[in-house]
């Protein structure tokens, strides 16, 4: 190669690296979860295409649906899907059960971004048992099909699998089925879904939890826990969530923030200014991670929509960022 062509080679190369530095692929860490507790809900293809306009990136389901996996196709759109929890225990106790539940719901189905499979969702006491079963089957189908590269396996926990949580520091796991689930993940290097959310700690602890520090609007450190200090409730709450994988033996375990919201009616400070605010704030907050993990932290707001028939306390049917007709309950940007 003459000095001129290895002069313009490198020249090229650095704009290159330039530009791939300054556009990296880890930022792209917002997914928005699709729920479809709801009977005046749009169609899945045009759902897929206002995640499409609006730029999100990535999805969660909570159970494998044809129509949508169909829409998704060639979109490039990252996809959660879950593992209903009333398979487990057939999936757990047959490796040929699983296998089939990876070739119909996920082999079959080219041109899905497939990026986890969330086996069952916040699971507790006794639904917990067959977690780590059906986890290591479908892990094994994934991974027989030459996919385990490409999708990972995990399950998504709610925030109380953890105890001592003030400090972030004293946090260990209190769920007595999390020291396994924390050694499967460790050794096929999949990470752990957790589902975050401050408006629940803050809505129970009014008179201990400030509100700027739940919606991200504190103006200094709120608290500090040795070296690191806080202006932020998810902050903490996710570095809980480090030091209780670190002494589950976890230390190299990943964490994926798999919902995340505030509701805008229907309980203690739902407004759709404080939803707005805490949304946006967490969608500019997460490509920094946290004090403890500082760099991308993968992140689902939950929810798309508003669902008409979800059950429980009313706030569960106000989490959405559009209303069903496809219009913003508030304006964000996810960009």
């Amino acid at each position: 190669m003459s000095m001129a062509r290895r002069d313009a080679f490198s020249l090229v190369a650095l704009a290159l690296f330039i530009l791939l530095a300054a556009n990296p692929t880890s930022v792209e860490s917002i997914g928005v979860c699709y729920g479809m507790l709801g009977n005046d809900l749009p169609s899945r293809s045009d759902v897929v295409k206002l995640y499409q306009t609006k730029g999100i990136r990535a999805m969660r389901i909570y159970a494998p649906d044809r129509d949508t996996f169909n829409a998704l196709k060639g979109t490039g759109i990252e996809l959660i899907v879950d593992v209903p929890k009333d398979l487990l225990p057939s999936l757990a106790n047959d490796a040929s059960a699983a296998t089939n539940w990876v070739q119909n719901n996920i082999l079959a189905y080219d041109g899905v971004s497939f990026k986890y499979i969330a086996v069952g969702n916040e699971l507790m006491g006794n639904d917990a048992n067959n977690i780590l079963g059906a986890m290591s089957n479908i892990w094994d189908a994934i991974c027989s099909a030459g996919r385990c590269g490409q999708i990972k396996v995990s399950t998504s926990v709610r925030f109380d699998v953890l105890t001592n949580t003030y400090p972030p520091s004293n946090t260990v796991f209190g769920a007595s089925h999390m020291g396994p689930i924390v050694n499967f993940l460790k050794n096929t290097g999949n990470p752990l879904l957790v589902n975050v959310y401050p408006y629940f700690s803050y809505a129970g602890n009014q008179d201990q939890i400030r509100l700027d520090y739940a919606l991200f609007t504190a103006s200094g450190t709120v608290v500090t826990d040795g070296q690191y200090q806080y202006n932020n409730l998810f902050d903490a709450m996710v570095d809980s969530v480090y030091y209780a994988l670190e002494k589950a033996g976890g230390s190299s375990v990943g964490v994926v923030v798999s919902e995340s919201g505030w509701p805008s009616a229907g309980g203690a400070a739902t407004t759709v200014d404080n939803a707005r605010t805490y949304n946006q704030n967490l969608i500019n907050h997460v490509r920094n991670g946290t004090p403890k993990r500082p760099g991308n932290l993968e992140t689902y707001i939950f929810a798309m929509f508003n669902e008409n028939q979800k059950t429980g306390d009313e706030t569960e049917r106000h989490f959405g960022l559009f209303y069903p007709n496809q219009t913003s309950v508030y304006s964000i940007n996810f960009n």
